[in-house]
C-alpha cells in the first residue's frame, strides 16, 4: 500500500530559473540594441555628410505628432511598470487595467504615425518612389532613413503590444502570478527598451531643425 501511495503521488513541479529566465532576456534585449545602435551610427554618419539636407528634412515633420507619441509612451512605460507592482501585490484586476491602458497607448501610438505617413506619402515621399529619387541626395537619404527606422521601431511597438495582450491571458488563466511573474517583468523589459528607441529617434528626426 506504501508503495501504490508512493507510486500515485503527483510528479513534482519543475523548478524555474528566474535567473536565466531574466539573463536570457537581457541578451535578446542586447541584440536589439545593436541593431538599433548600428541604425544610429549610420545616421550619424550621414548627418555629418549632409547637415543642411538634414536640417531641411527635419523641418518637414510633425514635431507635434512626435511629441504625442513621446508623451505617449513614456505613459506607457510608467503603466507597465505599475502593472507590475500591482501583480506582486495580487491586484489582478488592476494589473490588467494598466496592462490594458498600456496597449491602448500603443494603439493611440500607431494610429498617430499612420497620420504621420499617410501624409508624407500624399506628398510623394514614398520610399523608392520616383519622386523620392528626384529629391537632393541629403533628403532622400534623410527620408529613407526616416521611414527605415522608424518604420522599424513601430513593428516593435506592435509585437511589444502583441506580446503584452499574451501575457494579459495568461494573468486572467493564472499561469502568471504575483509569485510568478518573471514572464511579466520580461514583457516591461522588452517595452522599456521600445521607448528608450523612440526617445532618442524622437530628437534625431523631429528636434534636428
Amino acid at each position: 500500500m506504501a508503495e501504490h501511495a508512493h507510486t500515485a503521488e503527483a510528479p513534482p513541479l519543475p523548478h524555474k530559473d528566474y535567473h536565466a529566465a531574466k539573463m536570457g532576456m537581457w541578451l535578446f534585449l542586447f541584440t536589439e540594441i545593436l541593431l538599433f545602435g548600428g541604425l544610429f551610427l549610420l545616421y550619424a554618419s550621414y548627418r555629418a555628410k549632409f547637415p543642411q539636407a538634414f536640417h531641411a528634412g527635419g523641418s518637414t515633420l510633425d514635431v507635434f505628432l512626435g511629441g504625442l507619441n513621446t508623451v505617449i509612451l513614456i505613459t506607457s512605460s510608467l503603466t507597465v511598470a505599475l502593472s507590475i507592482t500591482a501583480l506582486r501585490r495580487g491586484e489582478i484586476i488592476r494589473c490588467l487595467f494598466l496592462l490594458a491602458f498600456t496597449v491602448a497607448c500603443a494603439g493611440g501610438f500607431m494610429v498617430n504615425k499612420t497620420i504621420e505617413w499617410t501624409a508624407k506619402f500624399h506628398h510623394g515621399l514614398i520610399p523608392g518612389s520616383e519622386h523620392m529619387a528626384q529629391l537632393p541626395h541629403g533628403q532622400s537619404v534623410f527620408y529613407g532613413l526616416y521611414f527605415a527606422m522608424t518604420g522599424l521601431h513601430g513593428v516593435h511597438v506592435v509585437i511589444g503590444a502583441s506580446v503584452l495582450l499574451w501575457v494579459m491571458l495568461l494573468i486572467k488563466q493564472g499561469k502568471v502570478t504575483g509569485t510568478d511573474y518573471v514572464v511579466l517583468e520580461n514583457a516591461g523589459l522588452y517595452w522599456h527598451i521600445v521607448d528608450l528607441v523612440w526617445i532618442y529617434l524622437f530628437p534625431l528626426f523631429y528636434l534636428i531643425s
